[in-house]
Protein backbone atom coordinates (compact mmCIF):
# COMPACT_ATOMS: atom_id res chain seq x y z
CA UNK A 1 0.00 0.00 0.00
CA UNK A 2 2.81 2.37 0.82
CA UNK A 3 4.66 1.50 -2.29
CA UNK A 4 1.63 2.26 -4.45
CA UNK A 5 1.18 5.68 -2.88
CA UNK A 6 4.82 6.72 -3.49
CA UNK A 7 4.62 5.56 -7.04
CA UNK A 8 1.55 7.67 -7.67
CA UNK A 9 3.24 10.76 -6.26
CA UNK A 10 6.24 10.34 -8.51
CA UNK A 11 4.08 10.08 -11.55
CA UNK A 12 2.15 13.14 -10.58
CA UNK A 13 5.31 15.23 -10.22
CA UNK A 14 6.61 14.14 -13.61
CA UNK A 15 3.35 15.15 -15.22
CA UNK A 16 3.23 18.62 -13.67
CA UNK A 17 6.94 19.60 -14.18
CA UNK A 18 6.74 20.57 -17.89
CA UNK A 19 3.84 22.86 -17.32
CA UNK A 20 5.58 24.71 -14.49
CA UNK A 21 8.67 25.39 -16.59
CA UNK A 22 6.58 26.85 -19.28
CA UNK A 23 4.68 29.11 -17.02
CA UNK A 24 7.78 31.04 -15.44
CA UNK A 25 10.99 30.72 -17.39
CA UNK A 26 14.20 32.12 -15.64
CA UNK A 27 16.62 34.51 -17.54
CA UNK A 28 20.11 33.21 -18.15
CA UNK A 29 23.00 34.97 -16.32
CA UNK A 30 25.64 36.62 -18.53
CA UNK A 31 29.06 35.12 -18.49
CA UNK A 32 31.75 36.82 -16.36
CA UNK A 33 34.54 38.70 -18.14
CA UNK A 34 37.91 37.01 -18.28
CA UNK A 35 40.46 37.82 -15.62
CA UNK A 36 44.03 36.69 -15.39
CA UNK A 37 44.67 34.21 -12.76
CA UNK A 38 46.46 35.38 -9.62
CA UNK A 39 49.83 33.87 -8.95
CA UNK A 40 49.86 31.41 -6.21
CA UNK A 41 51.15 32.64 -2.88
CA UNK A 42 54.04 30.69 -1.47
CA UNK A 43 53.15 28.54 1.37
CA UNK A 44 53.76 29.96 4.82
CA UNK A 45 55.84 27.99 7.19
CA UNK A 46 53.98 26.23 9.89
CA UNK A 47 55.70 28.44 12.63
CA UNK A 48 56.60 31.85 11.11
CA UNK A 49 58.20 32.97 14.34
CA UNK A 50 60.78 30.27 14.11
CA UNK A 51 63.97 31.47 12.52
CA UNK A 52 65.47 29.44 9.76
CA UNK A 53 68.15 27.08 10.80
CA UNK A 54 71.62 28.64 11.05
CA UNK A 55 74.33 27.25 8.94
CA UNK A 56 76.37 24.54 10.56
CA UNK A 57 79.18 25.56 12.87
CA UNK A 58 81.55 23.36 14.77
CA UNK A 59 80.51 22.89 18.34
CA UNK A 60 82.53 24.64 21.05
CA UNK A 61 84.28 22.42 23.49
CA UNK A 62 82.52 22.08 26.75
CA UNK A 63 83.84 24.11 29.68
CA UNK A 64 85.30 22.12 32.47
CA UNK A 65 83.10 21.87 35.49
CA UNK A 66 83.75 24.32 38.28
CA UNK A 67 84.95 22.93 41.52
CA UNK A 68 82.52 22.81 44.33
CA UNK A 69 82.23 26.08 46.25
CA UNK A 70 84.11 25.55 49.45
CA UNK A 71 81.98 28.15 51.17
CA UNK A 72 78.81 26.29 50.42
CA UNK A 73 77.64 24.31 53.33
CA UNK A 74 76.88 20.66 52.77
CA UNK A 75 73.35 19.81 52.01
CA UNK A 76 72.99 18.25 55.39
CA UNK A 77 74.95 20.32 57.86
CA UNK A 78 73.81 18.09 60.64
CA UNK A 79 75.70 15.27 59.14
CA UNK A 80 79.04 16.42 60.48
CA UNK A 81 81.63 14.39 62.20
CA UNK A 82 80.68 13.98 65.74
CA UNK A 83 82.58 16.13 68.23
CA UNK A 84 84.24 14.47 71.14
CA UNK A 85 81.99 14.36 74.11
CA UNK A 86 82.59 16.98 76.79
CA UNK A 87 83.27 15.80 80.27
CA UNK A 88 80.23 15.80 82.43
CA UNK A 89 79.72 18.88 84.52
CA UNK A 90 79.65 18.47 88.25
CA UNK A 91 76.35 18.74 90.00
CA UNK A 92 77.37 22.19 91.24
CA UNK A 93 79.15 23.82 88.30
CA UNK A 94 80.15 26.84 90.43
CA UNK A 95 82.26 24.57 92.58
CA UNK A 96 85.69 24.33 91.10
CA UNK A 97 87.69 21.16 91.51
CA UNK A 98 90.06 21.22 94.36
CA UNK A 99 93.40 22.76 93.53
CA UNK A 100 96.64 21.41 94.84
CA UNK A 101 97.54 22.84 98.19
CA UNK A 102 99.25 26.22 98.35
CA UNK A 103 100.22 28.28 101.34
CA UNK A 104 97.44 30.67 102.34
CA UNK A 105 97.79 34.30 101.40
CA UNK A 106 97.13 37.02 103.95
CA UNK A 107 93.75 38.71 103.74
CA UNK A 108 95.35 41.95 102.48
CA UNK A 109 98.56 40.97 100.67
CA UNK A 110 99.41 44.67 100.06
CA UNK A 111 99.66 45.28 103.78
CA UNK A 112 103.04 44.72 105.19
CA UNK A 113 103.40 42.64 108.30
CA UNK A 114 103.27 44.60 111.47
CA UNK A 115 106.58 45.87 112.64
CA UNK A 116 107.71 45.05 116.12
CA UNK A 117 106.63 47.64 118.64
CA UNK A 118 108.95 50.49 119.31
CA UNK A 119 108.43 53.22 121.84
CA UNK A 120 107.26 56.47 120.23
CA UNK A 121 109.68 59.30 120.14
CA UNK A 122 108.53 62.21 122.22
CA UNK A 123 107.53 65.23 120.16
CA UNK A 124 110.01 68.01 120.20
CA UNK A 125 108.57 71.01 121.95
CA UNK A 126 108.26 74.05 119.72
CA UNK A 127 110.99 76.53 120.27
CA UNK A 128 109.44 79.61 121.88
CA UNK A 129 109.68 82.81 119.91
CA UNK A 130 112.03 85.28 121.54
CA UNK A 131 112.09 89.04 121.10
CA UNK A 132 114.34 91.87 122.26
CA UNK A 133 113.94 95.51 123.18
CA UNK A 134 115.60 97.61 120.50
CA UNK A 135 115.06 100.95 122.21
CA UNK A 136 118.36 102.82 122.22
CA UNK A 137 117.22 105.58 124.55
CA UNK A 138 118.66 103.97 127.65
CA UNK A 139 115.88 101.48 128.48
CA UNK A 140 116.68 99.21 131.42
CA UNK A 141 115.83 96.07 129.38
CA UNK A 142 117.70 97.01 126.21
CA UNK A 143 119.32 93.95 124.63
CA UNK A 144 117.57 91.40 126.87
CA UNK A 145 115.59 88.52 125.30
CA UNK A 146 111.98 87.77 126.21
CA UNK A 147 109.84 84.77 125.31
CA UNK A 148 106.46 85.31 123.70
CA UNK A 149 103.53 83.61 125.48
CA UNK A 150 102.01 80.53 123.84
CA UNK A 151 98.74 82.37 123.15
CA UNK A 152 100.61 85.04 121.17
CA UNK A 153 103.54 83.61 119.19
CA UNK A 154 104.13 86.99 117.51
CA UNK A 155 104.77 89.54 120.21
CA UNK A 156 107.05 92.49 120.90
CA UNK A 157 108.75 93.98 123.94
CA UNK A 158 107.33 97.06 125.60
CA UNK A 159 110.61 98.75 126.46
CA UNK A 160 108.91 100.98 129.04
CA UNK A 161 107.35 98.05 130.92
CA UNK A 162 110.19 95.60 130.09
CA UNK A 163 107.90 92.71 129.23
CA UNK A 164 106.58 90.96 126.08
CA UNK A 165 103.27 92.29 124.86
CA UNK A 166 100.79 90.85 122.34
CA UNK A 167 99.77 93.62 119.99
CA UNK A 168 96.32 92.08 119.51
CA UNK A 169 95.42 92.59 123.18
CA UNK A 170 96.42 96.25 123.47
CA UNK A 171 94.56 99.40 122.41
CA UNK A 172 95.37 99.99 118.77
CA UNK A 173 95.56 96.26 117.93
CA UNK A 174 94.31 95.08 114.52
CA UNK A 175 94.43 91.29 114.05
CA UNK A 176 92.57 88.26 112.67
CA UNK A 177 89.27 88.75 110.78
CA UNK A 178 89.87 92.10 111.49
CA UNK A 179 89.47 92.40 115.26
CA UNK A 180 90.15 95.89 116.57
CA UNK A 181 90.92 97.02 120.10
CA UNK A 182 89.93 100.68 120.25
CA UNK A 183 91.62 103.44 122.16
CA UNK A 184 88.80 103.16 124.70
CA UNK A 185 89.69 99.51 125.36
CA UNK A 186 86.58 98.07 123.66
CA UNK A 187 87.02 95.16 121.23
CA UNK A 188 84.99 95.17 118.01
CA UNK A 189 85.07 93.72 114.47
CA UNK A 190 85.07 95.65 111.20
CA UNK A 191 84.73 93.39 108.15
CA UNK A 192 84.63 95.96 105.37
CA UNK A 193 84.75 94.31 101.95
CA UNK A 194 87.41 92.31 100.14
CA UNK A 195 89.58 94.05 97.52
CA UNK A 196 88.62 97.50 98.87
CA UNK A 197 90.47 100.21 100.81
CA UNK A 198 89.28 101.75 104.08
CA UNK A 199 90.37 104.57 106.34
CA UNK A 200 91.59 103.30 109.74
CA UNK A 201 92.65 106.69 111.12
CA UNK A 202 92.42 110.25 109.83
CA UNK A 203 93.80 113.28 111.61
CA UNK A 204 95.03 116.69 110.53
CA UNK A 205 98.64 115.50 109.97
CA UNK A 206 98.27 111.70 109.93
CA UNK A 207 96.16 109.39 107.77
CA UNK A 208 96.22 105.56 107.64
CA UNK A 209 94.44 103.53 104.96
CA UNK A 210 94.23 99.72 104.82
CA UNK A 211 93.66 97.33 101.91
CA UNK A 212 91.43 94.34 102.72
CA UNK A 213 91.70 90.89 101.11
CA UNK A 214 89.21 88.09 101.73
CA UNK A 215 87.22 85.01 100.81
CA UNK A 216 83.53 84.77 100.02
CA UNK A 217 81.41 82.30 101.97
CA UNK A 218 78.24 81.46 99.96
CA UNK A 219 76.34 80.71 103.18
CA UNK A 220 77.00 84.21 104.58
CA UNK A 221 76.07 87.73 103.57
CA UNK A 222 79.57 89.11 104.19
CA UNK A 223 83.17 88.41 103.25
CA UNK A 224 85.89 86.95 105.42
CA UNK A 225 88.46 89.76 105.35
CA UNK A 226 92.00 90.49 106.54
CA UNK A 227 94.29 93.53 106.34
CA UNK A 228 96.82 92.85 103.58
CA UNK A 229 98.60 96.23 103.56
CA UNK A 230 98.53 99.74 105.05
CA UNK A 231 99.62 103.15 103.78
CA UNK A 232 100.66 105.76 106.37
CA UNK A 233 100.42 109.35 105.13
CA UNK A 234 102.07 112.08 107.22
CA UNK A 235 103.19 115.48 106.03
CA UNK A 236 104.17 115.08 102.38
CA UNK A 237 105.39 111.50 102.79
CA UNK A 238 103.77 108.07 102.53
CA UNK A 239 104.99 104.74 103.92
CA UNK A 240 103.78 101.37 102.60
CA UNK A 241 103.76 98.12 104.63
CA UNK A 242 102.35 95.01 102.93
CA UNK A 243 102.26 91.21 102.98
CA UNK A 244 103.28 89.43 99.79
CA UNK A 245 100.98 86.78 98.35
CA UNK A 246 102.31 83.28 98.97
CA UNK A 247 101.02 79.75 98.44
CA UNK A 248 103.06 77.79 100.99
CA UNK A 249 104.12 79.43 104.22
CA UNK A 250 107.66 79.24 105.55
CA UNK A 251 108.73 81.30 108.58
CA UNK A 252 112.28 81.40 107.28
CA UNK A 253 111.23 83.37 104.15
CA UNK A 254 110.51 87.07 104.60
CA UNK A 255 107.14 88.10 103.14
CA UNK A 256 107.23 91.79 104.10
CA UNK A 257 107.13 94.47 101.41
CA UNK A 258 108.21 98.01 102.36
CA UNK A 259 108.47 101.27 100.45
CA UNK A 260 108.84 104.95 101.35
CA UNK A 261 107.72 107.71 98.99
CA UNK A 262 107.52 105.12 96.20
CA UNK A 263 111.04 103.75 96.67
CA UNK A 264 111.49 100.15 97.84
CA UNK A 265 113.17 99.62 101.22
CA UNK A 266 115.76 96.86 101.45
CA UNK A 267 115.94 95.85 105.13
CA UNK A 268 118.30 92.92 105.90
CA UNK A 269 116.48 89.92 107.40
CA UNK A 270 118.49 90.00 110.61
CA UNK A 271 117.06 90.72 114.03
CA UNK A 272 117.97 94.24 115.08
CA UNK A 273 118.58 95.54 111.53
CA UNK A 274 117.62 99.22 111.25
CA UNK A 275 116.70 101.40 108.29
CA UNK A 276 116.53 105.19 108.67
CA UNK A 277 115.21 107.66 106.15
CA UNK A 278 117.68 110.20 104.78
CA UNK A 279 114.90 112.69 104.01
CA UNK A 280 113.06 112.13 107.32
CA UNK A 281 115.60 111.30 110.06
CA UNK A 282 112.85 110.92 112.64
CA UNK A 283 111.48 107.83 110.80
CA UNK A 284 113.09 104.44 111.43
CA UNK A 285 112.24 100.79 110.72
CA UNK A 286 113.85 97.95 112.68
CA UNK A 287 113.56 94.16 112.63
CA UNK A 288 111.95 92.84 115.81
CA UNK A 289 112.75 89.28 114.60
CA UNK A 290 114.70 87.78 111.73
CA UNK A 291 111.79 87.71 109.26
CA UNK A 292 108.20 88.96 108.91
CA UNK A 293 108.18 91.30 111.94
CA UNK A 294 109.17 94.96 112.09
CA UNK A 295 108.77 98.04 114.29
CA UNK A 296 108.13 101.40 112.62
CA UNK A 297 108.56 104.57 114.64
CA UNK A 298 108.20 108.24 113.79
CA UNK A 299 109.34 110.38 116.71
CA UNK A 300 106.51 112.22 118.47
CA UNK A 301 103.97 110.85 115.98
CA UNK A 302 103.39 107.05 116.05
CA UNK A 303 104.81 103.60 116.64
CA UNK A 304 103.63 100.55 114.67
CA UNK A 305 104.34 96.88 115.32
CA UNK A 306 103.67 94.88 112.14
CA UNK A 307 103.92 91.13 111.49
CA UNK A 308 103.03 88.97 108.49
CA UNK A 309 101.13 85.79 109.41
CA UNK A 310 99.26 83.15 107.32
CA UNK A 311 95.92 81.43 107.72
CA UNK A 312 96.70 77.92 108.90
CA UNK A 313 94.82 74.81 107.76
CA UNK A 314 93.44 74.37 111.27
CA UNK A 315 92.02 77.91 111.23
CA UNK A 316 90.56 77.37 107.75
CA UNK A 317 88.76 74.18 108.83
CA UNK A 318 87.55 75.66 112.12
CA UNK A 319 86.10 78.82 110.55
CA UNK A 320 85.28 77.43 107.07
CA UNK A 321 87.50 79.96 105.32
CA UNK A 322 87.85 77.73 102.24
CA UNK A 323 91.58 78.29 101.86
CA UNK A 324 93.04 76.87 98.62
CA UNK A 325 96.51 75.53 97.89
CA UNK A 326 97.51 78.54 95.75
CA UNK A 327 97.12 81.15 98.51
CA UNK A 328 97.58 80.92 102.28
CA UNK A 329 96.05 84.42 102.69
CA UNK A 330 99.13 86.02 104.26
CA UNK A 331 98.07 89.21 106.07
CA UNK A 332 99.21 91.79 108.61
CA UNK A 333 98.75 91.84 112.35
CA UNK A 334 99.23 95.39 113.59
CA UNK A 335 99.69 97.20 116.85
CA UNK A 336 99.36 101.01 116.74
CA UNK A 337 100.54 103.49 119.34
CA UNK A 338 99.97 107.21 118.77
CA UNK A 339 101.89 109.88 120.65
CA UNK A 340 99.70 112.87 119.78
CA UNK A 341 96.29 113.09 118.15
CA UNK A 342 93.84 115.98 117.91
CA UNK A 343 90.37 115.79 119.42
CA UNK A 344 88.87 115.73 115.89
CA UNK A 345 90.52 112.42 114.89
CA UNK A 346 88.31 109.98 112.97
CA UNK A 347 88.35 106.65 111.12
CA UNK A 348 87.46 103.07 112.03
CA UNK A 349 90.10 102.99 114.76
CA UNK A 350 90.87 106.70 115.10
CA UNK A 351 87.46 107.73 116.41
CA UNK A 352 87.90 105.51 119.47
CA UNK A 353 90.71 107.84 120.65
CA UNK A 354 88.46 110.89 120.84
CA UNK A 355 87.67 112.26 124.25
CA UNK A 356 84.14 111.37 125.31
CA UNK A 357 83.67 108.84 122.49
CA UNK A 358 80.79 106.40 123.05
CA UNK A 359 81.06 103.13 121.17
CA UNK A 360 78.17 102.21 118.86
CA UNK A 361 78.85 98.48 118.81
CA UNK A 362 76.56 96.03 120.60
CA UNK A 363 78.71 94.67 123.42
CA UNK A 364 76.24 91.91 124.33
CA UNK A 365 76.81 90.26 120.94
CA UNK A 366 79.24 87.37 120.53
CA UNK A 367 80.87 89.39 117.75
CA UNK A 368 80.41 93.16 118.22
CA UNK A 369 80.53 94.60 114.71
CA UNK A 370 81.04 98.21 113.66
CA UNK A 371 78.93 98.93 110.61
CA UNK A 372 78.72 101.84 108.20
CA UNK A 373 81.73 100.81 106.15
CA UNK A 374 80.66 103.13 103.28
CA UNK A 375 81.77 106.25 105.16
CA UNK A 376 85.26 104.80 105.64
CA UNK A 377 85.83 103.61 102.06
CA UNK A 378 88.54 105.32 100.01
CA UNK A 379 89.11 105.30 96.25
CA UNK A 380 92.77 104.30 96.59
CA UNK A 381 95.24 103.12 99.20
CA UNK A 382 97.17 106.40 99.04
CA UNK A 383 94.17 108.72 98.76
CA UNK A 384 92.66 110.30 101.94
CA UNK A 385 89.19 110.83 100.41
CA UNK A 386 86.88 108.92 102.75
CA UNK A 387 83.83 110.88 103.90
CA UNK A 388 85.24 111.26 107.45
CA UNK A 389 88.72 112.35 106.32
CA UNK A 390 90.45 114.99 108.47
CA UNK A 391 93.82 114.94 106.74
CA UNK A 392 95.18 118.39 105.83
CA UNK A 393 92.73 120.33 107.99
CA UNK A 394 93.84 122.87 110.55
CA UNK A 395 92.29 121.99 113.90
CA UNK A 396 92.59 124.24 116.91
CA UNK A 397 93.06 122.66 120.30
CA UNK A 398 95.72 120.84 122.26
CA UNK A 399 97.06 117.46 121.28
CA UNK A 400 96.24 114.53 123.51
CA UNK A 401 98.37 111.53 124.39
CA UNK A 402 96.72 108.43 122.99
CA UNK A 403 98.14 105.92 125.47
CA UNK A 404 100.22 106.85 128.52
CA UNK A 405 103.26 104.72 129.17
CA UNK A 406 102.13 103.67 132.62
CA UNK A 407 98.83 102.14 131.44
CA UNK A 408 98.79 98.31 131.43
CA UNK A 409 96.21 96.51 129.29
CA UNK A 410 95.44 92.80 129.06
CA UNK A 411 92.63 90.56 127.87
CA UNK A 412 90.93 88.04 130.10
CA UNK A 413 87.74 87.58 128.09
CA UNK A 414 89.02 85.78 124.96
CA UNK A 415 88.52 88.63 122.55
CA UNK A 416 85.35 90.15 124.05
CA UNK A 417 87.25 93.06 125.63
CA UNK A 418 90.34 94.17 127.52
CA UNK A 419 91.03 95.69 130.91
CA UNK A 420 93.38 98.64 131.32
CA UNK A 421 94.74 99.91 134.60
CA UNK A 422 97.50 102.16 135.87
Amino acid sequence: MARSVSALLILLCLAVAPFAAMADPKPEKPEKPWKPEKPEMPERPEKPWERPEKPWKPEKPEKPERPEKPWERPEKPWERPEKPEKPERPEKPWERPEKPWKPERPEKPWERPEKPWKPEKPEKPEKPHTVKCHDKKGSQCGGYEFQCPASCPKCYVDCDLCRPVCGCDKPGGVCQDPRFVGGDGITFYFHGKKDHDFCLLSDSDLHINAHFIGKRDPSRTRDFTWVQSVAILFGYHHLYIGAKKTATWDDAIDRLELSYDGESIDLPANEGSVWRSSSTPSLSISRSSGTNSITVEAEEKFRIEASVVPITEQESRAHNYGMTGDDCLAHLELGFKFYSLTKDVHGVLGQTYREGYVSRVKMSSNMPIMGGFHQYRTSDLYTPDCSVSRFGRTVSGIAMVSQPADVICASGMKGRGIVCKK
